[in-house]
């Protein structure tokens, strides 16, 4: 899907993926020392919002205009405490620039590419990591299309948490976690759909992974 794809699905319906943050940002990121934050293909911005009502300082970065716009009108509701920690950024997560001093947690949650386009973001991501860093991946695992619910119907888009360790191989990451995992889909809007054949969770890759470094 290019950008104009996605602009019509966003204009299609309101929050796309609903207003809570998913399930596995909070899980793995509850916790964390809040500093900068980038959020790769953020979407309407839930997980941005979410983080910084955490503290965090957090860049949402889409290439949906669509998206943007709406994430921008959710900022101006949130108290201005939350709203000023956040910054919507129009871009594309395969050439976005780097800033000299890296962001603190990087988190791509469900950008579903082809292999190579993924393989693209995901190491620009990794490029963007400052020293002591946090890369949270999430997203729609290849298994989800036979043993899950809900999700891209397209193996081409879908992925392991084999190919994200593939993908960032020589990238200087430590692994601190990489497997699949189950997530109902009753608890979260967008990410799945309604019970079929007996399942009732989408199945999903998480890996988290760090640059060696203390925090800068």
């Amino acid at each position: 899907m290019d950008s104009q794809d996605w602009d019509d699905r966003y204009a299609a319906s309101e929050l796309v993926w609903g207003a809570e943050p998913n399930r596995w940002v909070v899980g793995e990121l509850t916790g964390l020392t809040p500093a900068r934050a980038l959020d790769l293909a953020a979407g309407e911005g839930r997980n941005s919002i979410w983080l910084a009502r955490q503290g965090w300082r957090v860049t949402g970065l889409d290439y949906s205009v669509v998206a943007l716009e709406r994430a921008e009108r959710l900022t101006a509701d949130l108290p201005d405490e939350v709203a000023d920690r956040l910054t919507w950024r129009h871009d594309d997560a395969r050439t976005f620039p780097l800033p000299p001093e890296g962001y603190d947690l990087v988190l791509v949650a469900y950008l579903q590419l082809p292999a190579d386009a993924r393989r693209t973001a995901l190491r620009r991501a990794a490029a963007a990591l400052a020293p002591g860093a946090t890369l949270l991946v999430v997203g729609h695992d290849t298994t989800n299309l036979t043993e899950g619910v809900g999700g891209p119907r397209d193996p081409r888009v879908l992925f392991t948490p084999d190919d994200v360790l593939a993908d960032l191989a020589g990238a200087g990451l430590r692994t601190v976690r990489a497997e699949r995992v189950h997530r109902p889909v009753a608890a979260e809007a967008g990410h799945g759909g309604p019970a079929g054949g007996g399942r009732d969770a989408a199945v999903d890759a998480l890996v988290r992974l760090e640059r060696p470094g203390p925090l800068g």
